[in-house]
């Protein structure tokens, strides 16, 4: 212990950054030289799950669990003993807070949530800030208007939220990372946020986000246009259709120029827009590096075509002159899939790796399909290919990932 007191506190520091709080906070009893160490340092991460085991106590027989059934009360006392440990932690604390993380079951209402980011707004050194929230209600929380005051955030993580804000703010200026997944916005309030981050490097657009329709003629393309300076992109196409559902330009109007990866998910091939949304993003992004793709079968998106057949030749300007890698999860059979798959091996002379992921009833039931996965890799193999150096991997199931 001796050795480690003699520590610069700059490393103390990062060592107790690595502990859960409730672990960095019981350091203070070591000596009088720990006593106040844990109150200075700039990470700290709630996590109710974890916040509960901690302080459960002895694991209760299987009479107590009988007797000791569940109640609304009781959850509202183990809620109100974590917004007390949080609040304890946030009055003691010393000098800045560069993290802070909280993940926690809501509803749609929790005042003690806003207090905090008010708090955390007022210190106004906060650079990362990670919400994860498990919603109760048909929404997620709603952000207060203080989380726009976090104005040196460099990343946002928001998970379970809504943002419903209204009124004009002033832009993240030093934001480079966004994460929004299971979120409910409007599309007006969506393109304001992306407006107001002039830095933003990576964005996610996941699984989950509800985006209400309030702006006549907005698109998809109109929340793209935000983001000139964007390096890697994550959307999910499932809860983007009514921004689809117009006819799709082949280009976006400025190109994304700092694009280096691209992962589309939940996209569907037979779609109406499935096809020309993925290469309205290919088109505008001259210098990608790699690209993902997670393909899901749903029934609901095999939609009749109404705007016209597409088919290759209508791609065929498209080229991935910087495509080092491809990665393709959910392969079916599908004659669209295959032809992209080849017109990317056609198209991409530094192509180094193509990973090829089927669809996991391969490994159920062959007789799906019409081909068999060395079929597929056979018929890859004597594709024409651009790279002399590309490594196809045709695996047995698709990742999760």
């Amino acid at each position: 212990m001796d050795r480690i007191s003699k520590l610069p506190v700059g490393v103390i520091e990062t060592i107790l950054c690595l502990l859960p709080i409730q672990e960095a906070a019981r350091t203070s009893i070591l000596s009088k030289e720990w006593r106040y160490h844990w109150i200075k340092i700039p990470k700290l991460e709630f996590i109710e799950d974890q916040f509960q085991e901690w302080t459960r106590g002895p694991k209760p027989s299987a009479i107590e669990l009988h007797l000791n059934k569940p109640s609304k009360r009781k959850d509202m006392a183990k809620r109100c003993r974590f917004f007390y440990a949080i609040y304890q932690v946030l009055l003691m604390h010393e000098g800045p807070i560069h993290e802070f993380t909280l993940s926690m079951k809501v509803d749609t209402s929790c005042v003690e949530i806003d207090h905090i980011i008010l708090h955390l707004s007022k210190k106004n050194t906060l650079k990362i800030l990670k919400l994860d929230f498990e919603a109760g209600g048909d929404e997620g929380h709603r952000l207060p208007i203080s989380l726009f005051s976090l104005h040196q955030l460099t990343s946002l993580y928001l998970h379970g939220c809504a943002l419903y804000q209204q009124r004009s703010f002033n832009e993240f200026g030093f934001l480079t990372t966004l994460y929004l997944s299971s979120v409910w916005t409007h599309m007006k309030t969506l393109h304001r946020l992306l407006s107001s981050c002039p830095l933003l490097k990576r964005l996610t657009l996941g699984h989950g986000m509800t985006i209400l329709y309030d702006v006549e003629g907005s698109t998809i393309v109109d929340l793209f246009e935000c983001v000139p300076v964007i390096e890697c992109l994550y959307v999910t196409v499932f809860g983007l259709e009514d921004f689809l559902s117009k006819r799709l330009p082949k280009k976006l109007p400025t190109s994304l120029v700092h694009l280096k990866y691209l992962c589309v998910d939940t996209l569907c091939f037979t779609h109406i827009y499935g096809l020309p949304f993925l290469t309205l993003l290919i088109r505008s992004s001259p210098n990608l590096e790699k690209l993902k793709l997670k393909l899901v079968m749903w029934e609901e998106m095999y939609v009749e075509d109404d705007l016209g057949s597409f088919t290759l030749d209508d791609y065929s300007d498209i080229t991935f002159e910087h495509l080092k890698e491809f990665e393709i999860q959910g392969f079916t059979d599908s004659e669209n899939e295959l032809d992209f798959v080849r017109l990317v091996l056609a198209k991409s002379p530094v192509l180094n790796k193509m990973m090829v992921y089927p669809h996991y009833f391969f490994d159920k039931n062959d007789d799906l399909s019409s081909f068999t996965l060395d079929d597929y890799s056979e018929l890859l193999f004597r594709s024409p290919c651009a790279s002399p150096v590309v490594e196809i991997i045709v695996g047995r199931r698709y990742k999760s990932d």
